[in-house]
């Protein structure tokens, strides 16, 4: 088997949507012909944690290399909460003015050296360095450079275009560009979660469009091969899971559900709502403020393998990507997962990348992210469909596009082609 040195720096066993990618082609690439050895950082302060999926890669044979980092999260406690948009943005803004790419870059010297080592003692024909933190794209590049291979760098966020990235100077968004440019050049393929996402990426380098593939994001059947949570209540069940993060709040699908039961009181003891992640602060008092305190429930941070039979139990899983500059462009890696589950799915998305997703899903109920009537209209029409039994039933052909087994082949095929 040729190897392949994956440079990641968030890795099982932190948890969360960022984890997901890497770790499944941790898990995944064997079965196509690579054995991968993960080089990733020490876990430091991070919102999530799962275990369970670090044994799945483990189980696959994938040898992971975890190293010191000199970075702001080896601060403070190995689990911490969700900070809100209040505490965030100021630190994000600061983040951004001291460190450069991010504030991972104290990484680089360990992970360099260690791939170093790694090469020496098992030496990988390629490399693939997954972002963000785009600091993992550096270490990528030094490392395939030193070791002489080709390098794959994958964005599961774009770079330059991110439209959540602060540059505080024209100076420090020169920076970013100048470092984008570099480690692009250093690669053989780039690969980009969507469509709208290799056009940003095209237009900025034109020249490296030959270089982009696009292999979107997708679930793993075998987390969803659970039964589902038991049912007794009689109720249409709308599951949120995951974490709330800048523009992507719960505050227009509560107002929005509060409209609804307004419309339908009937409708308040056959319907109920369910948050399963991280809420952001306040939660609590903005559930009560909307009328909803005998319709949410919130269970708190679950482990995956519960996660996935509360997606299974639910009628309809919804999902918001906010509204912001740049929102369009944006699709989460929540919406393919729960594609997975073949589950009807209330969008609360801006026309651009998410809502054509749904689309071609099929499956779908949609609004506007911040659209109040829009989402109790939404809400009510999902809840109608449930009432006659005929909620619809998703595309085939898209879902079986987007499993995390079918990816790593393409990702395998894609490996194989630089490396020839």
């Amino acid at each position: 088997m040729p190897r392949l040195l994956l440079v990641a720096y968030y890795f099982p066993p932190l948890g969360g949507s960022g984890v997901q990618r890497v770790a499944k082609l941790a898990k995944y690439l064997p079965a196509h012909g690579w054995s991968v050895d993960v080089l990733t950082a020490r876990p430091g302060a991070y919102f999530a944690r799962d275990e369970r999926l670090r044994a799945e890669v483990d189980a696959a044979g994938a040898r992971v290399h975890a190293t010191a980092s000199l970075d702001p999260t080896r601060i403070g406690r190995e689990t911490v909460g969700l900070p809100g948009e209040a505490r965030r943005r100021p630190w994000h803004a600061l983040s951004s003015a001291l460190f450069v790419p991010d504030n991972k870059v104290g990484w680089l010297p360990f992970a360099v050296r260690e791939a170093g080592r790694i090469a020496a003692r098992r030496p990988f024909a390629a490399v693939l360095a997954s972002a963000p933190p785009y600091s993992g794209l550096l270490a990528g590049a030094l490392a395939a450079r030193r070791a002489r291979v080709p390098l794959v760098l994958d964005l599961r966020d774009d770079w330059l275009g991110n439209p959540r990235h602060v540059y505080p100077t024209a100076a420090h968004r020169a920076a970013h560009a100048a470092l984008e440019r570099w480690a692009f050049r250093q690669a053989r393929a780039i690969t980009v979660i969507s469509d709208a996402m290799l056009g940003a990426v095209a237009a900025r380098h034109p020249d490296l469009a030959n270089r982009l593939h696009v292999i979107p994001q997708g679930f793993d059947p075998a987390d969803l091969a659970v039964p589902a949570a038991p049912r007794i209540d009689g109720r249409m069940r709308l599951l949120y899971a995951g974490m709330f993060y800048d523009a992507q709040r719960p505050d227009f699908f509560l107002h929005g559900l509060a409209a609804f039961l307004e419309r339908r009181p009937d409708a308040r003891a056959r319907i109920e709502a369910v948050f399963c992640g991280l809420v952001p602060p306040g939660f609590d008092a903005l559930v009560t403020g909307a009328g909803l305190a005998d319709v949410v429930r919130y269970e708190g941070y679950l482990p995956h393998e519960v996660v996935s039979r509360e997606l299974m139990a639910a009628d309809v899983l919804w999902m918001t990507v906010g509204r912001r500059p740049g929102a369009e462009g944006i699709s989460t890696g929540k919406l393919f997962e729960y594609v997975g589950t073949r589950k009807p799915v209330l969008g609360l998305v801006p026309e651009g990348t998410a809502r054509r997703a749904l689309e071609a899903y099929g499956a779908a109920f949609v609004a506007e992210p911040d659209d109040v009537p829009g989402i109790a209209g939404a809400i009510g029409t999902a809840f109608e469909a449930w009432e006659a039994g005929d909620l619809p039933s998703p595309d085939a052909a898209f879902i079986a596009a987007h499993d995390r087994r079918v990816l790593a082949g393409r990702v395998a095929a894609l490996l194989e082609a630089v490396v020839s």
